[in-house]
C-alpha cells in the first residue's frame, strides 16, 4: 500500500469511554451510530427459513431480490428509466472499495463527511478533494460523492442541490454517488433520492441504501445500489472475480425487510423520539443544535474545542463523538447518536439536565 491510511479515529476516544465508565450509574454510548433496537421477528425468521445454504449465491443476487429492489426504488426513491441494481454486502465496504472498483484517479467528498470516503480514495490510490455542497463550484474529478441526509450533520440535501450535482456529473461525464443509507429517516425535513431528479436518464448517476439501520441489520451487512445500469454491469464484473457475494439467507432477509414499511416507521419514530428528548436537555446545557433534521444523529456545538465537549459529557458518563472525525470544519462540534435504548437515552437527557440545574 503506498499511501498511508489516517488513523482510526475511533481509537483517540478510547481514553473518554475510560472516563465516562467511571460514572457511578455506568456509561451511555452514544458515539458509535450501531443499532440497539431488535431486527424485527419477520426477518430474524427469514434468514432462519433459509439458514440450509449449502451453494454459493448469486453475485448479481437472486431474481427475488432483484426484483424487491426494483420494486421498492420505484416506490421509495421515485426511480424512472432504465436503471441497475446490485446487491452489496454492507454499505461501508461498497464506499471503501468502489474508487478501486472503478479505478477512479480523483475523487471529491464532502468537507464534513463519512470518513471512508476519504479512506475508500486513499486505498484507491486516487486523489481526494474535499469540497462543499455546490456542486457549480467543484472541479472536475472522475467521481463524487453527495450524502444526504448526512453523517455526521443530518442535513438533508434540497432538490437545487440535487440537480447541480447532476448537472456537474453530466457536464464532466463523471459518476456521482448518493449516499442515501438514512433517506427513510427524516423528522423535520423528508429526505429524497437523487433518482427523483434525472428525469430517467440514470447515466453516472448511482445511490448507496443500506438495510443496517432501516430496518436494524446492521449485523446482516445487507446493502444495495441503484443507478446506472452500464457502470453496475461493470462493476458486478470485477465483483464475479472479487467475490463479496451476499449470503443467500442475507438476500432471503433483504427480500422480507423490502416488503414492509411497518418496521421502518416504527423504527423512525423511536429515534425521533430520543432526538426530541435529548436536544431539550443540550439546549440547556449551552449547545446549539445544527441541522439534525433527520438520520440518526444530533450535531450540536457549544463554540468550544470539540474534545472539550466530549470530555464534559464522559464526566456525566456520556460517550460522544468529537467532530474533528468529519474533518476540520467540525472541530467545534460533537456528533450524538439516537442509537441507544429509550431507557438509556432517558438517562442520558436526565444527567446532561441534573448537572445543569446544580
Amino acid at each position: 500500500m503506498r499511501r498511508k491510511l489516517p488513523d482510526f479515529p475511533w481509537d483517540a476516544l478510547a481514553p473518554y469511554g475510560v472516563i465516562a465508565r467511571k460514572h457511578p450509574d455506568g456509561a451511555i454510548d452514544l458515539s458509535v451510530g450501531t443499532p440497539v433496537d431488535p431486527t424485527p421477528t419477520f426477518i430474524q425468521e427469514e434468514l432462519q427459513s433459509a439458514s440450509n445454504s449449502p451453494s454459493y449465491p448469486l453475485t448479481m443476487g437472486t431474481p427475488e431480490l432483484r426484483q424487491s429492489i426494483t420494486e421498492w426504488a420505484k416506490k421509495s426513491l421515485g426511480a424512472t428509466g432504465d436503471f441497475g441494481v446490485l446487491p452489496l454486502i454492507g454499505s461501508k465496504e461498497f464506499v471503501a472499495w468502489l474508487p478501486t472498483f472503478i479505478q477512479a484517479k480523483s475523487v471529491l467528498y464532502p468537507e464534513i463527511a463519512y470518513p471512508t470516503y476519504l479512506v475508500g480514495a486513499l486505498l484507491g490510490q486516487a486523489v481526494a478533494t474535499a469540497v462543499n455542497l455546490e456542486a457549480q463550484l467543484w472541479p472536475a474529478a472522475e467521481m463524487a460523492w453527495v450524502n444526504s441526509p448526512s453523517n455526521p450533520t443530518g442535513r438533508v440535501h434540497s432538490e437545487a442541490e440535487f440537480r447541480s450535482a447532476i448537472d456537474w456529473s453530466r457536464k464532466n461525464k463523471s459518476l456521482v454517488v448518493s449516499d442515501e443509507c438514512y433517506l427513510e429517516f427524516g423528522d423535520t425535513a423528508t429526505p429524497t433520492s437523487i433518482l427523483q431528479y434525472t428525469g430517467g436518464d440514470n447515466t453516472n448517476i448511482l445511490a448507496v441504501h443500506s438495510l443496517s439501520k432501516r430496518s436494524s441489520m446492521a449485523g446482516y451487512r445487507a446493502a444495495f445500489i441503484v443507478g446506472d445500469p452500464a457502470l453496475i454491469a461493470s462493476i458486478l464484473e470485477v465483483r464475479k472475480h472479487a467475490g463479496m457475494m451476499v449470503p443467500l439467507p442475507v438476500q432471503r432477509a433483504m427480500v422480507a425487510a423490502l416488503s414492509d414499511d411497518v418496521h421502518v416507521a416504527e423504527q423512525r419514530a423511536r429515534y425521533n423520539a430520543r432526538r426530541a428528548q435529548l436536544i431539550p436537555a443540550l439546549k440547556d446545557a449551552g449547545f446549539t443544535i445544527e441541522h439534525s433534521e433527520a438520520g440518526l444523529y444530533i450535531w450540536t456545538t457549544r463554540r468550544e474545542n470539540c474534545w472539550d465537549s466530549v470530555a464534559w459529557l464522559a464526566e456525566r458518563g456520556i460517550i460522544a463523538t468529537p467532530g474533528v472525525f468529519y474533518g476540520e470544519l467540525g472541530a467545534s462540534h460533537i456528533r450524538i447518536a439516537l442509537t441507544a435504548t429509550d431507557h438509556q437515552i432517558a438517562q442520558a437527557a436526565a444527567r446532561i439536565s441534573q448537572k445543569v440545574s446544580n
